[in-house]
């Protein structure tokens, strides 16, 4: 027997409640998390159809060819990002017909992949040879609902299907345990000037892959303790009367030290390089994992945590990216502009109904909470209340500076306060030509060393 799925009971109310209306399909996503022999499944979430996609799987003759595979590979990517740490897209899911109960295999196959190659594409971090590569596709038939359940090894492209168990399981992540963690960060990222096609994500997608190392490599207190990764991450705690143990809080504080690291591993020679520019990423990030309770290690709860803060600072990243684009070209912005800030978007959680694990999504300053609910309603297919949103940074005024003048007295400004962190959300800098001056005065001072010398 293959990988065992302990399935939410609700899970299987939603999948079971899906109508047809019609289509010859409806495909989904299941979201969860990975254990080493089982995986825990605790939301499913159908992918959003195009409006002339409507039309086509209506038709008499509809059948899986239908499916657009870009646009359900594009839903998954879109809904990794409202995953905190911990959590992950498990595979698929497919309510057909009796009629095409024998051919979704090829079609689904290839979703399968596609759907973790999208996702794949834009992470700072890997998975490791422990982990499990098998993803899950979900097969029920509308009329006699019946469940065809099999996994792909996703690092395999030669992988053929196995038979995987599904159980449901009632209250699934009522008691999951949570990680918390606030990292400060500043992030210095010089701009390529090889090419005009090396554009300002890549350069930035570049350095923020070296700061990945420091995030991977640092040390991590649980509880302002430094704990064995192979220790049980509830060791330590109560017991109930029962003899199960029981964590006091179902909440963890984690803090991250990485300046030991930074300075361990400090060069001692300088290099100099020619840059048409810089991106400095500095602030606060708020940063939330979640792992379940059946004898979790320290290990799995500390990785998680690294994650999350990977991913909320690259999602960050790329949405503003996207929103500079709608707009106007980043490109074009740095070359037309000597320093320019912008505020990268806050986090913004909400609780999954019936469980104590929370989603996230991100909020720009000039979006309404009706906005942020309608996003979480059209990616995850369940009904969110306004007052559910928990915000979890504060927002501060961005200051542009286009005079070196304006930006000694920003600097200062910093300096006479340090005692007030910035708790709010992430500032972008994009400040061009500094690198080429830096080139140029360290030049000009090597070349006075040289004729002092020559000259003594």
């Amino acid at each position: 027997m293959g990988r065992t799925y302990i399935v939410e009971e609700t899970v299987g109310q939603y999948l079971s409640n899906i109508n047809l209306q019609g289509k010859a399909f409806v495909s989904g996503l299941l979201i969860g998390q990975c254990s080493s022999q089982k995986d825990y499944v605790i939301l499913a979430t159908r992918t959003p159809p195009k409006e002339e996609q409507n039309e086509t799987l209506k038709h008499p003759k509809a059948t899986l060819d239908n499916l657009d595979e870009e646009w359900a590979a594009e839903h998954a990517s879109q809904v990794s990002r409202m995953l905190p740490g911990g959590l992950l897209v498990l595979g698929i899911f497919i309510v057909t017909t009796l009629e095409l109960a024998n051919e979704f295999q090829n079609t689904l196959r290839r979703l399968i992949f596609a759907v973790e190659k999208s996702m794949n594409r834009k992470r700072l971090w890997n998975f490791t040879e422990d982990e499990a590569s098998e993803r899950v596709i979900l097969h029920i038939c509308s009329s006699t609902k019946k469940i065809s359940c099999r996994t792909y090894d996703v690092q395999d492209p030669k992988s053929s299907a196995r038979p995987a168990e599904w159980k449901y399981q009632s209250r699934l992540s009522t008691s999951w345990l949570s990680l918390e963690c606030t990292v400060h960060i500043n992030i210095h990222i010089p701009l390529s000037p090889t090419s005009i096609s090396y554009t300002l994500e890549k350069n930035t997608k570049n350095g923020l892959t070296r700061w990945a190392k420091q995030i991977e490599n640092g040390v991590y207190l649980i509880n302002g303790q430094v704990k064995d990764e192979d220790c049980d991450l509830l060791e330590g705690q109560k017991k109930s009367y029962r003899g199960n143990t029981q964590a006091t809080s179902h909440s963890f504080d984690v803090r991250v030290l990485t300046q030991l690291l930074l300075n361990s591993e400090h060069r001692s020679t300088a290099t100099v390089q020619i840059c048409s520019g810089s991106v400095n990423l500095k602030g606060a990030v708020k940063c939330r994992a979640y792992i379940h309770n059946n004898k979790p290690k320290v290990k799995d709860a500390v990785q998680a945590v690294k994650r999350d803060i990977l991913n909320t600072v690259a999602d960050r990243c790329e949405i503003l990216f996207e929103d500079l684009l709608l707009n106007e070209s980043p490109e074009r912005k740095v070359m037309n502009c000597e320093k320019e800030f912008h505020i990268l978007p806050h986090r913004v959680f909400v609780p999954i109904p019936g469980s104590n694990v929370m989603l996230c999504d991100y909020k720009f300053g000039d979006e309404s909470s009706e906005e942020i609910r309608d996003h979480f309603i059209e990616m995850l297919d369940h009904p969110i209340q306004i007052e559910d949103l928990e915000i979890a940074e504060e927002i501060n005024t961005a200051c542009v500076s286009s005079s070196m003048n304006n930006e000694t007295s920003l600097d200062n400004r910093d300096d006479e306060q340090p005692e007030q962190p910035i708790r709010t959300t992430i500032v972008l800098k994009i400040q061009q030509n500094i690198g080429v001056i830096a080139a140029f005065a360290v030049a000009v001072l090597a070349a006075g060393i040289s004729f002092h010398y020559f000259s003594d």
